[in-house]
C-alpha cells in the first residue's frame, strides 16, 4: 500500500500554509488537482529525488529538486504529479486576487500573475518556510502578528521578483501621538486573543503596509516583538509575587508556561524560574 504523507495546515487569512512531508518512495500518482484562481507556491525543505509533474496532460518535469528549490503552479490550470521519492515541502496556496490586492495596497496596480521556471532556487522563500515551521507544528503557539509578517514579507517578494512589479519605496515618518496610544493599547489588550496585523493597523486607519513601518519607525520594534516584549515585562512584574509561573503565562496572555519560557528566556537570557529565585536570595 503506498504511504499518505504527514500534512501540517495553518490558515491565516486568505493564504493557506502546508507542510507536506513523507519518508516513503512509494506513492501513487495524484488525480487532477482541484483547480482555483490561485498559485501554490512550494518551497522544498529537503532534497526532493524524483517526482514527475503534468500540466494539462503534458509532462513538463520528470527529476528532482535540491533543498530551497522553489516551484509556483497557477492553480487556474490543469495539474497532476506523481512523488517517487521522499520528500519535504511547504506550500502557500495564495489566490491571485490576494496578490492582487497587495500589490494595490502597497502603490502598484496591473498585477498579472507569477512567472518562475520550476526549481529555481530562492534562499527567500526557503528562509520564510523555516521560520514558519515552530508555527505549524506547535500551533497553539503561533502568533498571528508574526504569521502576518511572514507572509506580508513572502507576498513582497512574491510580487516583485515573480510578478515583475516594482513596489514604491513608501516613506513613513511614524505613527502620531495618537495612533501609537492606539495602536499600542490595542496590542496590550490581547490577553485572551489573537489579532492579525490589519486588525492593529485598523485602528489607526492605516495600510497593513504603511502602518508597520510606521509603528517600527516609532518605537523600534515589529507589532509582533513589541508584544513579546511587553507580555514578558508584565509576566516579570507578576513574578515579584506569589503566583505560579503556569498562572503568570495564562494571565499574560502566553499560550501555556512552556511559551512563557521561551519567550521570557529569549528576552531575558534566564528562565521566569531562574529569574524569580535570583530575586528571592
Amino acid at each position: 500500500m503506498a504511504s499518505r504523507p504527514q500534512i501540517s495546515l495553518l490558515q491565516a487569512g486568505a493564504v493557506s500554509i502546508v507542510r507536506m512531508r513523507s519518508n516513503s518512495a512509494d506513492h501513487d500518482e495524484s488525480g487532477p488537482i482541484p483547480q482555483a484562481d490561485a498559485f501554490s507556491v512550494i518551497a522544498q525543505l529537503k532534497p526532493f529525488d524524483n517526482h514527475r509533474l503534468w500540466r494539462r496532460g503534458k509532462l513538463i518535469h520528470d527529476g528532482g529538486h535540491p533543498a530551497g528549490a522553489l516551484a509556483i503552479t497557477d492553480l487556474g490550470e490543469e495539474w497532476r504529479c506523481h512523488h517517487r521519492s521522499s520528500f519535504d515541502n511547504m506550500r502557500f496556496n495564495i489566490s491571485r486576487q490576494g496578490l492582487s490586492d497587495f500589490s494595490y495596497e502597497a502603490g502598484r496596480s496591473g498585477f498579472n500573475g507569477l512567472d518562475c521556471g520550476q526549481g529555481q532556487l530562492d534562499p527567500v522563500v526557503q528562509g520564510l518556510a523555516m521560520a514558519l515551521l515552530p508555527a505549524l507544528s506547535q500551533p497553539a503557539h503561533a502568533s498571528a502578528l508574526f504569521i502576518d509578517h511572514v507572509l506580508l514579507a513572502l507576498q513582497a517578494h512574491l510580487v516583485t521578483r515573480y510578478g515583475k512589479i516594482n513596489l514604491p519605496v513608501e516613506r513613513s515618518s511614524g505613527l502620531s501621538a495618537r495612533q501609537l496610544t492606539m495602536a499600542t493599547g490595542f496590542l496590550a489588550s490581547l490577553t485572551a486573543r489573537e489579532a492579525t496585523i490589519s486588525d492593529v493597523a485598523a485602528q489607526c486607519g492605516l495600510s497593513t503596509s504603511y502602518f508597520i513601518r510606521a509603528f517600527k519607525k516609532s518605537t523600534g520594534r515589529t507589532p509582533h516583538r513589541w508584544l513579546m516584549e511587553y507580555r514578558a515585562e508584565k509576566a516579570r512584574q507578576m513574578l515579584l509575587g506569589t503566583a505560579s509561573i503556569a498562572e503568570i503565562a495564562v494571565a499574560c496572555g502566553f499560550a501555556d508556561q512552556s511559551h512563557l519560557t521561551r519567550v521570557f528566556t529569549a528576552l531575558n537570557g534566564v528562565s521566569p524560574g531562574t529569574w524569580r529565585r535570583e530575586r528571592r536570595i
